[in-house]
């Protein structure tokens, strides 16, 4: 294995890798070494399994950084991944041991998720959802500009029930890994009060709570995620 360091973003549901770019675009002038995972938002285990495929062909060591639903996904992966030398979290499920997305994101009053999202079964069985197009602006991306959010919206990835209602089943990487957490307090999709909550009980080496950023903060604070990653890169080698 290399001693190159490489940081992996995953990110969570209603987003694909682009959502990345502007992030990508920070840590590529400190040249560090990134990749974008497309998370495939079937199920928890499955896009855990993927995510672990993905790191096994970097053959360097990695720090995993999962945003929203990714934050379940790197702390699936992480349990049963060597090589991983931290987590950052940005506006992410933090979950421990038998919480799902669904169990965190009902956990704390706040959200408008619900009711901006449409559900349509799909061949393989259940349903998967979407976050209405016409809604996604407002709901997903409210500090950027409206065509960017638009984009964003008609570039989504819906994401299954099932994947929302699994269950971490192992033992969460953040009680053994350092982690560093960012997210907004204008996040619609995920209320700051679970975000606080996390941070209390995962005791991140840093954080950073984003006046008035959404819940696309990668794209709308690019600078501001890409510091908290570049603090993981530095703090962990």
């Amino acid at each position: 294995m290399s001693d190159k360091l490489t940081v992996v973003l995953v990110h969570g549901a209603f987003a694909d890798t682009t959502a990345w770019n502007p992030v990508l675009a920070e840590l590529a002038r400190k040249d560090v070494d990134a990749v974008a995972v497309a998370n495939p938002l079937r199920s928890l285990r499955g896009d855990a399994q993927y995510v672990r495929d993905v790191v096994g062909g970097l053959g360097t060591p990695v720090v995993l950084v999962g945003h929203s639903y990714g934050g379940m996904v790197i702390t699936e992966a992480a349990g049963e991944l060597d090589g991983v030398r931290g987590l950052v979290y940005v506006a992410a499920f933090t979950p421990d041991t038998g919480e799902s997305a669904l169990d965190l994101a009902n956990k704390f009053a706040g959200s408008t998720l619900g009711s901006a999202l449409q559900a349509y079964p799909v061949t393989g069985g259940g349903n998967e959802v979407r976050i209405d197009p016409a809604k996604f602006p407002d709901q997903f991306a409210a500090d950027l500009e409206l065509e960017d959010a638009i984009l964003l919206g008609r570039t989504q990835r819906p994401v299954t029930e099932k994947a929302l209602t699994d269950a971490l089943d192992v033992e969460p990487a953040w009680k053994t890994l350092p982690t560093w957490q960012v997210y907004g307090d204008g996040d619609r999709n995920i209320p700051a009060e679970l975000f606080r909550f996390q941070v209390e009980r995962s005791a991140p080496r840093s954080v950073r709570e984003i006046a008035g950023a959404s819940h696309a903060i990668a794209a709308s604070r690019p600078a501001e995620v890409a510091a908290t990653i570049l603090e993981a890169v530095a703090g962990t080698q």
